[in-house]
């Protein structure tokens, strides 16, 4: 069984002084020193940057898995396979009886305990941008607002905000923004996992001494100007620019280095970029970040939807099952929540181009650790896959899960300007299979 003692005293020394989680550090042993530069590069000198949260719920930290595009339910995690609407592959037998996944997941059919496959999802958005904004807020687009993306609600709600690195990362593109918690909380955007972070270093030909004069200068300005104007926008930008500034000196950035990993354990969440996210995101989530987003695009397919998804099916398997497996040797699957989900399903029926269109109105959603009761299937399709047989789960549903799985109160209130607005749409209901 992996353990990670400087997990342990990041989450024990933010209450405790610097010397004395160092001496802790020190008396780990060199070995365990070794086995934290070979993962991250170098030994933090600020060991107290801790995980410590304020959720009292089980999870304390998310990984969201956003299959952009939407893939079908029949494809995917809601086999008919034999049916009219049930294409070209078979189900998989899966290592709980009784639940079967498309044959081209078999390390997730191995991991089925800790899954729990929601078939009876149903939502009203059809489109691509609005089905986006849902999934990743609890709430259809208004014009007068914009909502905050979960990640974002993570970030405000159970990061600890004396934390080096962002609390909310995105990898790959697609997720949303801070939304009316403002762009504090929007997310840290990488493009590429396998491409080294840009602008973390001083220019060349700075000094440190200049540097730290400009940061000066610039916190002058802003100051000078949040005086003269009154500005609502100065203090997020001047807390971006403090954050980034933290960022660049701490020696945590190295978690984001994903060659310091063993190239085994690499290959391990295939090479594809998907893959490389997803191992970026264990290691984000393993040194404090409270949410990374992955996206793994191309579930869009009106055409040729067959090869297309047998094709992403081994990545997202490949990614997400060997997740899963490190997670729990590191003892972090049972407080870390995947979520893995597109913004709709797709037409049961196959149109002419050998492909799926949109389809909101019955699709899958999948969830694993983090307090969710694996093990199980909630909510049905019919047998042509085109209606919600039992069982409906909104967006707001979810979320309003999934806020009790980290302790958080959705019904609380925060406010767009002068309009209130509760985390998670009251009309959401709580999910009470979900919860372990």
């Amino acid at each position: 069984m992996y353990t990670n003692p400087f997990v342990d005293v990041l989450e024990e020394s933010a209450s405790r002084s610097t010397r004395r989680a160092f001496l802790k550090v020190a008396a780990l042993g060199g070995a365990s020193v070794v086995m934290y530069e070979n993962a991250f590069g170098a030994v933090p000198s600020l060991i107290q940057q801790a995980q410590a949260t304020r959720a009292v719920g089980k999870a304390k930290r998310c990984i969201f898995l956003y299959l952009q595009g939407g893939p079908s339910h029949l494809d995917t995690f809601d086999p008919k396979p034999g049916t009219p609407n049930g294409g070209e592959f078979k189900a998989r037998d899966t290592s709980v009886s009784g639940i079967q996944i498309s044959e081209h997941f078999p390390g997730l059919a191995s991991e089925m305990g800790d899954i729990c496959i929601i078939r009876s999802m149903t939502t009203k958005e059809g489109n691509h941008d609005r089905g986006r904004y849902l999934i990743h807020t609890g709430y259809a687009p208004q014009a007068a607002v914009q909502h905050a993306d979960w990640g974002s609600i993570l970030s405000h709600e159970i990061a600890n905000k004396e934390f080096d690195l962002p609390a909310f990362v995105s990898v790959g593109g697609g997720a949303g923004t801070g939304g009316y918690f403002g762009g504090q909380y929007s997310p840290f955007n990488i493009q590429r996992a396998s491409s080294p972070l840009e602008d973390v270093a001083i220019p060349a030909g700075v000094s440190k001494d200049r540097y730290e004069d400009r940061r000066k200068l610039l916190l002058e300005l802003d100051t000078r100007f949040a005086k003269k104007t009154n500005s609502p926008a100065v203090e997020p930008h001047e807390h971006i620019y403090k954050r980034a500034d933290r960022l660049m000196k701490s020696p945590l950035l190295a978690a984001f280095d994903i060659t310091k990993e063993d190239p085994k354990v690499r290959d391990a969440y295939g090479k594809e970029e998907f893959g490389q996210g997803v191992l970026l995101a264990r290691r984000l989530v393993e040194v404090g970040v409270s949410c990374v987003h992955v996206s793994l695009n191309g579930w869009d397919t009106h055409q040729n939807n067959f090869p297309q998804v047998q094709k992403l099916s081994s990545v997202l398997d490949t990614a997400m099952s060997q997740l899963m497996r490190d997670l729990r040797s590191r003892n972090l699957l049972k407080d870390t929540l995947i979520v893995c989900m597109g913004e709709f399903g797709r037409t049961p029926k196959i149109n002419g181009n050998g492909g799926r269109d949109h389809f909101p109105k019955a699709w899958s959603a999948v969830l694993a650790g983090g307090g969710i009761k694996g093990g199980q299937v909630v909510g049905s399709t019919s047998p042509d896959g085109m209606e919600v047989k039992d069982q409906p789960v909104t967006i707001p549903d979810l979320y309003r899960s999934i806020g009790a799985a980290f302790g958080i109160d959705t019904n609380q209130v925060n406010f767009a300007g002068p309009r209130p607005i509760t985390m998670v749409d009251k009309a959401g209901k709580l999910v009470s299979e979900l919860l372990a």
